[in-house]
C-alpha cells in the first residue's frame, strides 16, 4: 500500500423515506420552516430532524460521504436532503431512536416512483434520482401523478 495515496473514502449511501402527511415539495417546506421558526424562538438547532426508531447500521457510510434523505410524496421520489448527522434520542420509554439531522436545502429531484413501504430503506447511489437542477435534467416541476404515469411508460 502507497503512504502517498489519499485515504479512501467509504462509498455514499442514501436513505428512502415516506413523506407522511404531506401532498407535495412545498407542504415539506412549510412544514420545515414553522419548525425552525419554532426552534430558533427557544434558542434550540433550526436545522429540520426527522426522527426514526430504527437506528441505520451504516452510519458512516451515509454520514462521511454526503448521504441524503430521499422524500417519497405520494409515491413519488420528488425532494432530498442531506444527512448531516445522527442523534440519539431518548423519550423517556426507554426505546433508543435516532434523529437524522438534516441539512435545510431541500433539493428537487427527478420524479421517481417508489411502491409504499415501512420504515426507510437504504438507497444506493446508482438507484437515487438526480437533481433536477443537474445538467440534463427536466426543468419544469411535474405533479406527482403525471411523473408516475410517464416514468411507468418509461419516459423520464
Amino acid at each position: 500500500m502507497r503512504d502517498d495515496l489519499p485515504p479512501e473514502t467509504p462509498p455514499r449511501l442514501h436513505i428512502v423515506k415516506l413523506c407522511v402527511g404531506a401532498e407535495s415539495v412545498e407542504d415539506l417546506e412549510t412544514w420545515q420552516r414553522a419548525r425552525a421558526a419554532e426552534a430558533l424562538a427557544t434558542g434550540r438547532d433550526p436545522r429540520p430532524v426527522h426522527v426514526t426508531r430504527m437506528w441505520p447500521k451504516k452510519e458512516e457510510e451515509i454520514t462521511s460521504s454526503g448521504g441524503s434523505l430521499y422524500w417519497v410524496i405520494k409515491g413519488v421520489i420528488l425532494a432530498r436532503q442531506r444527512i448531516e448527522e445522527m442523534r440519539e434520542v431518548d423519550r423517556g420509554d426507554g426505546v433508543r431512536r435516532c434523529a437524522l439531522v438534516l441539512d435545510p436545502e431541500i433539493v428537487r429531484t427527478q420524479p421517481a416512483p417508489r411502491r409504499p413501504f415501512q420504515g426507510w430503506r437504504y438507497l444506493a447511489p446508482e438507484a437515487a434520482p438526480g437533481d433536477l437542477d443537474a445538467p440534463g435534467a427536466p426543468a419544469a416541476d411535474l405533479p406527482p401523478e403525471l411523473a408516475r404515469a410517464l416514468s411507468d411508460l418509461g419516459v423520464r
